[in-house]
């Protein structure tokens, strides 16, 4: 089993996500995150770090509030959602090791506004996270 944590982020009255794809492909978008490592104290942890490599954000306090298992061929992922708000956020601090392969793609941050339409209209992956968030959008802009 491998287990990734994932970061839906607030900061002000947007969203943060991440705009991935390929060349002459099409482009799909993903929250903030990644595997846990063995040195990550705890799921907390690792969303921390992750947050810090890909986007160069610090965030607030994090709540967990959607797991999805994906039983896959050779490994089952099970992924952590997380929300936070950004504190702070500074490209020139990323520090990933995505940021240094040259087969990653575009991995870069977007700002979406926190509304429904907005979010709707985003090719947000995985599926179950898409609806969740079309359904608490309007919550979490209160």
């Amino acid at each position: 089993m491998r287990r990734n944590v994932r970061a839906v982020l607030l900061d002000g009255d947007h969203l943060v996500f991440l705009r991935r794809g390929w060349p002459g492909g099409p482009s799909y978008y993903e929250t903030v995150g990644g595997g846990v490592e063995p040195d990550d104290a705890d799921l907390e942890a690792a969303l921390r770090r992750e947050v810090m490599e890909e986007i160069g954000a610090t965030i607030g306090p994090v709540t967990e509030f959607l797991t999805v298992t994906d039983p896959g061929e050779r490994v089952t992922v099970v992924r952590h959602y997380f929300f936070a708000d950004v504190l702070n956020m500074d490209l020139t601090r990323r520090n990933g090791p995505e940021m240094g392969d040259p087969d990653i793609g575009d991995f870069s941050p977007v700002r979406v506004a926190l509304e429904v339409p907005a979010v709707a209209s985003l090719e947000l992956q995985p599926p179950e996270l898409a609806d969740y968030l079309r359904d608490h959008v309007r919550s979490w802009r209160a």
